[in-house]
């Protein structure tokens, strides 16, 4: 694949998985929506990675690693966010981890922060241009 294909892979697919991650939200599936919200802001991540380096990016999934590996300036209220985001694509996995992240994904919450997952995959293809 060339550079340009390998980006346009990495948004696409980061546009996929923001529509399943809606509908998780949209359907009471407020952990596995901020999981697969993690997905969305990873891969657009990886986006920047190929465009920066012109090779594949690595199998790392921390955001602020990604993000300085990208030469993407993050603010504080990004980094918190991405930090904050970092949880759900880990502690998700393991059951011992579920139970503890599902009582902090009440609606309102869940809303919250796939609205701003939406926003800040916006923010990062605005960069891209």
């Amino acid at each position: 694949m060339t550079k340009e294909e390998q980006i346009k892979h990495w948004i696409t697919s980061a546009n996929s998985d923001l529509e399943s991650a809606e509908i998780l939200l949209l359907s009471g599936k407020f952990l596995w929506s901020l999981f697969i919200g993690h997905l969305v802001i990873e891969k657009a991540l990886k986006a920047h990675y190929v465009n920066l380096h012109n090779e594949t990016p690595p199998k790392i999934y921390n955001l602020i690693r990604l993000s300085k590996l990208s030469n993407i300036e993050l603010n504080e209220e990004s980094s918190d966010f991405f930090d904050r985001l970092n949880m759900f694509h880990i502690e998700a996995r393991y059951p011992e981890y579920k139970s503890d992240l599902e009582k902090i994904c009440t609606k309102e919450f869940s809303e919250e922060m796939f609205k701003r997952i939406r926003e800040k995959l916006l923010w990062l293809k605005s960069l891209l241009k």
